[in-house]
């Protein structure tokens, strides 16, 4: 499409229905964009001008505001994530202030907060149900926190520390992004690609050929080995070279943490702005603020949780490498295990202990097979229906697929797209689910909207004529990205503000992602979906019953490790002063004495590639992880104590599930939609006999 062809052809602006991702171009970015902003500044300036505080008069015009600009700068921040370019990015990059600049006003609109607050003291507040107030409530409640309270010079300083964070978050993100895709190995010699698994020889192989060496085979090289985790996990676990191990570990840890793509300045600049923000806001600092909307209710109880958690973990990680360093020792290595040699030998001392490798699993797991057991899994703990739907929707690369979900009835009740495998060149790392459309009542038509989901991974393509065939962990994690999925698709909620995964406190949302994974251990879902992609065999049971063993190997490492992150992340937002005597780096040495074993290297510049915490949402919120799964491993429990072979009883308990955490949404407070599920508040003690660590 030229620039010059007029704005109404332009597919970004469509606004309802499917994304056309067959139609849209990059350059279809700026023009789009620009309009619909126009526009919407208009109608939020018409709406600003005559509030009438009720819920059709305020709140239905607001989402319809809201929910049009979702629509296509949802598509640009999809597209940034699967199919990015230089192109996109630019364009991307020239509108992103605006975008801001209007959520902004949005947030601060002071008619917009009396209209809420006028509502909230109405005699139409009482005729509101639960969800309607909540979403009332939360409107405040964010309006605060967007700086609606300030005036003059505050507002003005507020609203400048917000472009600019968004700018250093998008720019994190790119310097991680590139410093990932700026370094690379290449091996030439067998020896240096000895202990290397087949299929990671096929991939090195692969990335060898896209680089330019056409002749590149498996066999014979050149091997390219990269910093995307497909290539980097599988390296660090069997590499028998240590001094190539070392050479990539450091490699990853100092990513983005020098030259033109160096993080630590940003990061600095980052946390005092946040500082900042929290102070303009009355909070002491940016936990607090960020704690405002969220499950914990203050740092004081996060600590506690996570103490709870360290003092069993440490102990048990302690313990843990002690076994490590002898079982190596014993096996003729001669030196004191350092970080990079970790890897390397727990996957031995895995093996040895259960007796298989991760490898060996991989043609048990073709995607199409794990598929079909994930959606035999929803059928009978939801009994919703998937069916494949491709073609029905247009896709932004060819291997995405498209499915529908079905209830009881046969009648559709949502859709989702699947883009399952690494695309280094042009997607991100890890794994997530994303909104595309969410469900909500249409009221001029009076029918309700189905909801859609992206769900995206990042695990190995098929390779040389074969299927994807999956590690247990990229099982685990499709499990995990489908549970976030089916809380946004199986959602009764039909408001917009609080339907699907909107509304729920940022640390409940991984409950039901996190619920899933559980069932990737449990007997039948197994059997039913672990049969060899060549011979049909279903998947041995001694290998089910050493996944059990391994699934509690090395967890008290495990858990602390998760635990450093977080209580550094607490640590940087809570009490970290910017420009004091104690820098970013020395606060995590120091909180790394209580939390890990083997102290950081100096190379260690993980933070400058944390992007959880300072390009993610996760700032003063990593700690969620951990909160998290406290809720789903007692979630877990309860098919446990209605007995995992009981069909009826599973059956009742997953509609229970689903009437509860996945269909209320962001309509109630999570403590009372798990407690609706559970019958009391959560414990501790199913994660920690999950873990092998209860005593």
């Amino acid at each position: 499409m030229s620039a010059s062809a007029t704005l109404t052809d332009n597919p970004l602006l469509i606004g309802k229905g499917l994304p056309p991702f067959d139609a849209i171009q990059p350059e279809h970015v700026v023009p789009a964009m620009t309009q619909l902003l126009e526009e919407l500044d208009r109608s939020l300036s018409d709406l600003e001008t005559q509030v009438i505080p009720t819920w059709s008069g305020l709140v239905e015009p607001l989402d319809g505001i809201i929910d049009r600009l979702g629509w296509s700068w949802g598509i640009v921040g999809h597209l940034m994530g699967v199919k990015n370019s230089p192109q996109l990015r630019e364009a991307h990059q020239t509108l992103q202030p605006a975008v801001v600049q209007f959520y902004t006003r949005l947030g601060q609109s002071k008619p917009l907060y009396d209209g809420f607050t006028a509502l909230k003291a109405s005699e139409e507040w009482e005729t509101l149900d639960e969800g309607q107030q909540r979403i009332v409530e939360a409107a405040i409640r964010d309006a605060e926190l967007a700086g609606v309270g300030l005036e003059g010079e505050a507002k003005d300083r507020f609203n400048a520390i917000q472009l600019e964070l968004a700018d250093l978050s998008t720019q994190f993100s790119n310097h991680v992004l590139d410093a990932t895709k700026a370094f690379s190995l290449t091996l030439t010699q067998p020896e240096e690609v000895d202990g290397l698994p087949p299929s990671l020889l096929s991939l090195a192989a692969q990335a060898a050929r896209m680089a330019g060496e056409e002749n590149a085979t498996p066999e014979s090289g050149p091997w390219r080995i990269t910093l995307d985790f497909p290539s980097y996990g599988p390296f660090m676990q069997h590499s028998t070279r240590s001094d190539l191990r070392e050479k990539l570990y450091k490699a990853f840890l100092s990513r983005a943490s020098e030259g033109d793509l160096n993080n630590a300045p940003l990061i600095d600049r980052i946390l005092e702005l946040r500082q900042e923000q929290a102070h303009l806001l009355g909070f002491e600092n940016f936990a607090e603020l960020s704690l405002a909307s969220k499950m914990a209710s203050s740092v004081a109880a996060v600590e506690e949780l996570m103490e709870e958690l360290r003092q069993v973990s440490y102990d048990a990680a302690k313990q843990e490498l002690a076994e490590l360093q002898a079982f190596a020792t014993a096996k003729g290595y001669t030196h004191e295990l350092k970080h990079w040699d970790i890897s390397y030998w727990a996957q031995r001392q895995r093996e040895a202990k259960f007796d298989f490798t991760d490898e060996e699993l991989r043609p048990y797991f073709p995607l199409p097979q794990v598929l079909e057991g994930l959606f035999g899994l929803a059928k009978r703990l939801f009994g919703v229906t998937v069916t494949a739907a491709d073609g029905e929707a247009p896709v932004w690369q060819e291997e995405v697929r498209y499915f529908q979900i079905a209830d009881e009835t046969g009648s559709p009740i949502a859709y989702f797209y699947l883009d399952p495998y690494s695309r280094p060149a042009e997607k991100r790392g890890g794994a997530w689910m994303d909104e595309c459309i969410n469900r909500v009542k249409l009221t001029d038509v009076g029918t309700v909207r189905l909801p859609v989901a992206y769900l995206v991974c990042n695990q190995t393509p098929p390779v040389d004529g074969k299927p994807s065939l999956m590690t247990f962990r990229e099982v685990e994690t499709l499990f995990h990205e489908f549970g976030h999925g089916l809380q946004h698709m199986l959602t009764r909620v039909d408001y917009l503000g609080a339907s699907g995964i909107r509304n729920v406190e940022w640390d409940a949302v991984e409950l039901p992602s996190q619920f899933m994974e559980n069932w990737c251990y449990d007997r039948s879902t197994l059997f039913g979906m672990a049969k060899h992609y060549e011979t049909g065999e279903t998947l041995p049971e001694h290998y089910y019953q050493k996944l059990l063993g391994a699934r509690t190997y090395m967890s008290g490492s495990a858990i602390l490790r998760q635990l450093h992150f977080s209580w550094v992340d607490l640590e940087l937002h809570a009490r970290y002063q910017p420009g004091g005597a104690e820098t970013v780096r020395d606060t995590r040495d120091r909180i790394a004495k209580t939390t890990t074993i083997l102290p950081p290297i100096p190379e260690d510049n993980f933070l400058c590639a944390f992007g959880h915490i300072f390009a993610g949402g996760y700032a003063a919120g990593y700690y969620s992880y951990k909160w998290a799964e406290v809720l789903s491993a007692d979630a877990f429990a309860a098919f446990e104590e209605a007995g995992l072979d009981n069909e009826a009883a599973i059956s009742e308990t997953g509609r229970r599930f689903r009437d509860t955490v996945l269909a209320k949404g962001g309509s109630q407070h999570p403590m009372e939609v798990f407690k609706a599920f559970r019958g009391r508040e959560p414990n501790t003690e199913a994660l920690l006999r999950h873990s092998g660590l209860a005593a």
